[in-house]
């Protein structure tokens, strides 16, 4: 067998072993999407099917109609959308300052900054809530966004891509008479709007689907909850109404995967260019 017939052979295999990962990857996607159409008696019916005898489209109707979902939906996309913007300008700022300026004890510092990704969050729950009931913003919006927005993740992140930049494209910009702000603002965002992005796309997923952290503070859930709080409620003394919580799961998702398909390129350019070596 000739070396390209071996080449395409090969080609072959590694595209069935990638359609095979991809189908197994997708099929719990594939089957609550179509349980998400069924009636009740059909979910765990036998034999079993993959769809029912009808599309119930009344499920999404009645899954804000059991429980207040639609408030829920909106809380987790204020919440996420709010956490997700002082993510970015923190991040932003503090790895400005740990790439570009010059001050005393700055390796250090970002060292014991970075050490901080080591901690588990289970450990910081307590000493979080203490926090938050010192502030006086328990059961509070606040609670869910701010406790979590300033973690060394982002920070590093665009510090290594900030390294990557020349020096040379700042210091032009300061002998035209551009502050560091300036800098900053018209020089350096406009570089790093893939890593940005990227850190956009985890931040607010990480908000969207947070469930440890609302479950402790909120108390108010009926007002305050938010998505996976929503759909926890959906296991009740009178029964789980697994048609209407798998039609709420696929609601739920719509925001992720509309973000993702609308931040696709830039996702695309920031992870293939931000490496994290540095320099």
């Amino acid at each position: 067998m000739s070396d390209h017939a071996v080449r395409r052979v090969r080609l072959v295999i590694s595209h069935i072993a990638l359609y095979l990962v991809a189908a197994a990857f997708l099929s719990p996607l594939v089957y609550m999407l179509a349980t998400s159409f069924k009636r009740p008696d059909e979910v765990f019916g036998s034999p079993p099917s993959l769809f029912g005898s009808v599309f119930r489209w009344q499920n999404y109707t009645e899954a804000f109609e059991y429980l207040p979902f639609g408030r829920f939906v909106l809380n987790g996309f204020a919440v996420a959308v709010c956490g997700t913007l002082v993510v970015l300008v923190a991040s932003a700022t503090s790895a400005y300052a740990f790439s570009r300026l010059r001050w005393r004890g700055r390796d250090g510092v970002f060292l014991v900054f970075l050490a901080t990704l080591m901690i588990p969050q289970e450990v910081l729950v307590v000493p979080m809530f203490m926090l938050m009931k010192w502030f006086g913003w328990v059961d509070s919006y606040q609670a869910l966004i701010f406790p979590w927005a300033f973690t060394a993740f982002g920070t590093f992140m665009l510090r290594q891509f900030f390294l990557t930049i020349p020096e040379e494209m700042s210091e032009s910009a300061r002998i035209d008479g551009a502050g560091a702000v300036r800098v900053f603002t018209s020089i350096m965002l406009p570089l790093i709007r893939p890593a940005l992005a990227v850190l956009a796309v985890f931040t607010f997923i990480n908000f969207w689907n947070s469930f440890m952290w609302p479950l402790i503070i909120i108390n108010s859930v009926d007002e305050k909850a938010t998505v996976p709080l929503g759909l926890q409620m959906f296991f009740g003394q009178q029964g789980t109404q697994w048609n209407l919580i798998m039609a709420a799961s696929v609601i739920s998702m719509a925001p992720t995967a509309g973000l993702l398909i609308l931040l696709q390129k830039h996702l695309v350019r920031g992870i293939a260019t931000s490496g994290f070596g540095g320099r």
